[in-house]
């Protein structure tokens, strides 16, 4: 059993620290809501040692805050409001328990600002860096409704929702990029210091050599000379190509042609789809307008094509169009998305349906990744295995070869 910090609500709304014993994290909290608590945290209580700190603190040195600072304050935000904490108090103890100096600057200057008369969402368009328009726009409608509490909630949940998503995908595609590095650095490692090993016993013995081995002694000669000018063409290209695609219809050009890619493509589009089904439900459904919530959606699409397509969509809706039919003139989202989001509008029922879209294309992209991992893995180990036995079977021949011109 480990120790695990905690901090907890109780029904007077007073906040009690302390530590707990127990298997993991979640064992804390089922405990702490077994006393009646309402639980805002647990984590482990070690402390980290100064190898783990090394490579946890934030070397970027980001302007704003990591999307998991964001979504750990807005959760927390909110379990302290529906807790029956003021705004002020509830602000003031995410200051006190913040785990970074960052956060607890940005938490610090935002109550400020309500201390000084302003709204919170006012408060966090101050910090657009750490709070684009989604989370204020929430906020706002929250405030608006006198349901800031149950709106914070939403938005946690959303934020929770989409790094989820983002955790599975990159934790499926960590493995074969780690086999990728390997294998290839095997090979690298095989033409640039093991071939060579041979060289000069090979050129001792005077022997014609297979057309096989000299083609890979050649290629580890290139390589191992070409190494260091490969490494800074391929510095000096990403920079080029990110200064183009700083152009917008450069950009444009370039999203185009990936929401176009066979398979890429079809899973790029069911990551957006669940992207803007989950923003507009949750804005729906926390009373922001249609039109102001398209808008807000159209902003957290990180595809150029997407949200061009999204902005005409939305102009035929102001005009009197059917959010579906609006979308469905455009190859945007799957087809799946377009029948949802009509029977949802067909029932009144927009924001319900368009969540439901959500999870359904959450799931669909995990089990997508975890098809393309699965074929891919397989593929990759055939294709580095076949490319190190023909190196190895290269120079076992060569020195076959000798052996024949020995007898």
């Amino acid at each position: 059993m480990s120790s695990f910090r905690y901090v907890a609500v109780d029904q007077g709304g007073q906040v009690v620290k302390g530590n707990m014993d127990a298997v993991d994290a979640e064992s804390v909290i089922e405990r702490l809501q077994r006393q009646g608590l309402i639980p805002v945290r647990a984590e482990p209580a070690a402390q980290k040692g100064r190898v783990a700190e090394f490579f946890t603190m934030d070397l970027a040195r980001r302007r704003g805050l990591s999307k998991a600072e964001v979504a750990g304050f807005i959760r927390e935000l909110g379990i302290m409001l529906g807790a029956g904490q003021d705004l002020d108090r509830a602000l003031r103890f995410l200051v006190e328990t913040a785990s970074s100096e960052r956060l607890k600057g940005v938490a610090d200057d935002l109550r400020d600002k309500v201390r000084g008369g302003s709204t919170l969402a006012g408060a966090l368009a101050h910090h657009p860096e750490s709070f684009p328009d989604l989370h204020i726009g929430m906020v706002q409608a929250g405030e608006a409704g006198g349901s800031l509490a149950e709106t914070l909630d939403r938005l946690g949940m959303l934020l929770e929702r989409e790094r989820s998503l983002t955790s599975s995908v990159q934790s499926a595609l960590l493995y074969p990029a780690i086999l990728v590095v390997a294998a290839g650095s095997s090979i690298v490692l095989l033409l640039t210091y093991v071939l060579p090993q041979f060289v000069p016993f090979f050129t001792q013995s005077g022997a014609q050599l297979p057309l096989s081995t000299r083609v890979l002694i050649g290629l580890g000669d290139i390589v191992a000379k070409a190494a260091p000018w490969a490494l800074l063409v391929g510095v000096v290209l990403v920079f080029v190509a990110k200064r183009m695609l700083a152009d917008g219809a450069r950009r444009q050009r370039v999203d185009r042609w990936l929401l176009d890619l066979p398979l890429l493509g079809r899973l790029w589009r069911e990551t957006l789809a669940a992207r803007f089904t989950r923003t507009l439900g949750t804005l729906l459904k926390n009373g922001v307008s249609l039109i102001a919530a398209l808008g807000i959606a159209e902003k957290t699409l990180g595809n150029r094509e997407a949200r061009e397509n999204l902005s005409a969509a939305t102009t035929k809706v102001r005009t009197g169009s059917g959010l579906a039919v609006a979308l469905e003139g455009f190859d945007l989202f799957p087809a799946r998305t377009i029948h949802l989001l009509r029977l949802g509008e067909e029932t009144a029922q927009l924001a319900q349906m368009a969540l439901r879209a959500a999870d359904i294309h959450d799931e669909m992209v995990r089990t997508s990744v975890q098809r393309i991992v699965a074929l891919l893995v397989p593929a990759i180990t055939i294709v580095m295995g076949a490319l190190v036995a023909g190196i190895v079977a290269s120079l076992l021949t060569a020195m076959l070869s000798l052996n024949d011109l020995v007898m």
